[in-house]
């Protein structure tokens, strides 16, 4: 393998279809396209500053490098990445990629990173800021995460998630085999036309979380004093440890907590209409509109 140290690049695609190379404490220059259409790639203790810098690489390993707000849109179009103890602070990245494993990385503004890839390993991510992070993507596991970016997980599927402190709004949306486990989730609008969504020993805040989903499973999770009006139009099985404040119209399935401050059941609510609402000692419900079931 060749080794290149100690030197700077820019311009354009200055490393163009390089192949079998390690480059230690490079920094590459604003410009364009600096390591395209390359294979075997180890890049250790880098800054990149230019944009685009590895577009079609087959076969790559970031190690301890960073890259500035210059170095957008910086992982496109490659396959089988190993990221490790990078900072990122450029938006765009990882776009329509497959076989990528990030460990100890930091990511400083998150928009629209993780588009279209397909088999992401992760173990401890920090997202901060932007939208719509791993949107369309699939065959995703991830243990240790940390993200206030908004819209996450949006038209995932086969995805598992451990450890993870998610505060957002409408994540989770249109996925469809996604299991959570021991996760913190906040923010409104959670898990909306969700299909096969799990949770397990999970605590969720925020408005109206989990309605009009398919096939929904809930297992030891709490919610929030603000999750009001929660799995309206949804087929689920939900077994939820202390208080919920309020269920309304769920379609079907079980729905079992220790305390329900009410539920609504009106003229509104979908077929099969048949969900069974119970508290775990036996005691009756109290049902919001009692006249309108």
């Amino acid at each position: 393998m060749e080794l290149i140290k100690d030197r700077e690049f820019g311009g354009e695609r200055p490393l163009f279809e390089s192949h079998d190379l390690r480059l230690e404490h490079v920094i590459i220059r604003a410009g364009e396209s600096a390591i395209k259409e390359c294979s075997n790639i180890e890049a250790v203790n880098c800054r990149f500053e230019g944009n685009y810098p590895f577009w079609h690489v087959h076969g790559f390993l970031i190690d301890r490098c960073y890259f500035d707000v210059g170095g957008r849109s910086a992982l496109w179009y490659s396959d089988h990445l190993k990221m490790t103890d990078t900072v990122i602070d450029a938006p765009k990245m990882f776009r329509e990629m497959s076989e990528i494993e990030i460990e100890n990385v930091t990511m400083n503004d998150a928009d629209e990173v993780f588009w279209r890839c397909n088999g992401i390993r992760v173990r401890n991510l920090v997202l901060h800021g932007g939208t719509y992070p791993f949107m369309f993507s699939r065959d995703i596991r991830v243990d240790g995460l940390e993200s206030d970016s908004k819209y996450v997980f949006q038209y995932v599927r086969n995805v598992e998630i451990h450890n993870a402190r998610i505060t957002t709004k409408d994540a989770f949306w249109e996925v469809d085999n996604v299991t959570i486990y021991d996760s913190e989730l906040n923010g409104e609008y959670l898990g909306w036309h969700s299909r096969n969504l799990r949770l397990v020993n999970c605590h969720i805040t925020g408005e109206q979380p989990l309605c009009y989903a398919r096939d929904l499973v809930l297992e030891n999770c709490t919610f929030g004093p603000d999750c009001d009006r929660a799995f309206e139009y949804s087929t689920l099985r939900a077994d939820i440890r202390g208080a919920i404040t309020n269920i309304k119209n769920p379609m079907s399935g079980s729905i079992v907590a220790d305390e329900i401050g009410s539920v609504t059941i009106d003229r509104n609510i979908k077929a099969p209409a048949d969900c069974e609402i119970r508290l775990r000692d036996g005691r009756a419900c109290v049902y919001d509109k009692p006249d309108e079931r």
